[in-house]
């Protein structure tokens, strides 16, 4: 029987066996990234493009044409298409990023004929209706006048064009005059030229059936929708001259402070050992940002910190919101923060704990077939396998007080980062 008496010993992770997704190329150049893994008989299934922010002309094209796919084809209406999805107990989500775009189709095993047919319509034949796309663009009006109505959002959407600038991908955001658009052309466009087979890639999660291979290879192997590759296209950053930039909102209760700068992606040497750092920073609850900020001085609900790695660079950011008269106070409570890390060794406790939390943190993120596909898709997307995560472990593991402290002296000063605050002058 179970000793309840005695505390299970703690195991730390030495390395482990990761599951590598098998790989195989349809006949039209897709790689397909199978992960056959799980018990219930249900697929995820992903087509991933270079389709982005990054390859724009115009500002909404990359998301328009993403949130139209669905919206109709040549053969099929909006509502027919969700109809249908329904029907077979299917779920669809799309999404766009700065660099990529995605279709997901969620889907049980004994309807994957149908489902994969309504995915390939939707891919390779949508004809983005015109009566659609108003109430799309009337959607994304609406929220856009919501968001701009938040400190929160104000903060995070000028804090990227202070790195990059306004004109480059990175820092672009929709503006409303973006949005006054009178046909579809752009998007139908758009689409031609980045969905499209030498564009794409598949990850595919689940427990998977036979002739399964043959089934994707039918619906999405053909030339009929085999076209060339756009150049690559390259953007200078133009990071703003100013440092330190307020934007008034008199009516906010809060206000936003953001402060970083730019950084690197995942192929950056040091990546792995700043996310460490990060984490201990501002990257969990037990943080020295949300201990500080928020268990000792009060100031917010929340405060954290993160790396955003992109295909062409990157950025650390720290974001919290706090009341307007200690927005000064928690500026200043920041920068404490990270001069401590500059200049002080951490202490071993506190690394053996946030090692701790980083090591249960991975083992829960790799649960399930989903969750596998999940984690290989940040590695492949930035050109590595999933031996990726037992070097990070193996950094982890072995990092030592002197290295972060020389990692925040060289990332961290706070002299070096932008700050941004919106909200109400105190």
């Amino acid at each position: 029987m179970l000793n309840r008496n005695s505390q299970p010993a703690i195991h730390t992770l030495d390395q482990i066996s990761i599951m590598e997704p098998e790989k195989y190329t349809l006949d039209n150049g897709i790689d397909v990234y199978q992960f056959d893994s799980g018990t219930q008989d249900l697929l995820m299934i992903e087509l991933i493009f270079k389709a982005g922010t990054w390859q724009q002309e115009e500002p909404f094209s990359a998301l328009g044409t993403n949130l139209m796919l669905r919206e109709g084809t040549k053969a099929l209406t909006s509502q027919q298409i969700s109809e249908k999805l329904d029907y077979y107990g299917a779920h669809l989500e799309t999404s766009v990023e700065k660099d990529h775009a995605f279709v997901t189709l969620f889907t049980l095993n004994k309807h994957l004929t149908e489902t994969l047919t309504v995915l390939e319509d939707i891919i390779k034949n949508a004809s983005f209706p015109e009566q659609e796309c108003s109430v799309i663009i009337g959607k994304q009006r609406q929220t856009l006048a919501i968001n701009m109505q938040k400190v929160s959002y104000l903060a995070r959407t000028r804090f990227t064009s202070l790195l990059f600038g306004r004109q480059h991908p990175y820092g672009q955001t929709i503006q409303p005059e973006d949005l006054e658009i009178n046909d579809t052309d752009q998007f139908a466009r758009f689409h031609r030229l980045y969905y499209h087979a030498a564009n794409c890639r598949m990850l595919v999660a689940g427990k998977i059936p036979a002739g399964f291979q043959m089934l994707l290879q039918q619906h999405f192997g053909g030339n009929d929708w085999l076209r060339e590759l756009q150049p690559e296209v390259h953007f200078a950053a133009a990071p703003s001259a100013e440092k330190e930039i307020f934007i008034q909102k008199d009516d906010a209760l809060q206000s936003a402070i953001r402060m970083g700068r730019e950084m690197f992606n995942r192929n950056h040497p040091d990546f792995i050992a700043m996310h460490f750092l990060n984490t201990l920073l501002g990257g969990y609850f037990g943080s020295r940002l949300m201990s500080n900020l928020r268990e000792d001085k009060g100031f917010t609900y929340g405060i954290g910190s993160g790396i955003v790695p992109f295909d062409h660079s990157g950025f650390f950011f720290i974001s919290a919101e706090v009341g307007s008269q200690v927005t000064r106070q928690a500026v200043q409570e920041i920068e404490n923060e990270l001069n401590k890390l500059c200049s002080e060794d951490v202490n071993e406790k506190e690394l053996e704990l946030v090692r701790n939390y980083l090591q249960g943190s991975f083992l829960r993120s790799i649960d399930g077939p989903f969750a596998l596909a999940d984690r290989y898709r940040d590695v492949l997307l930035s050109g590595y396998d999933m031996n990726y995560y037992n070097q990070m472990l193996e950094i982890e593991r072995n990092i030592t007080p002197r290295q972060l402290r020389e990692l925040a002296a060289r990332y961290l000063n706070p002299k070096e980062m932008y700050l941004l605050i919106a909200g109400k002058q105190a």
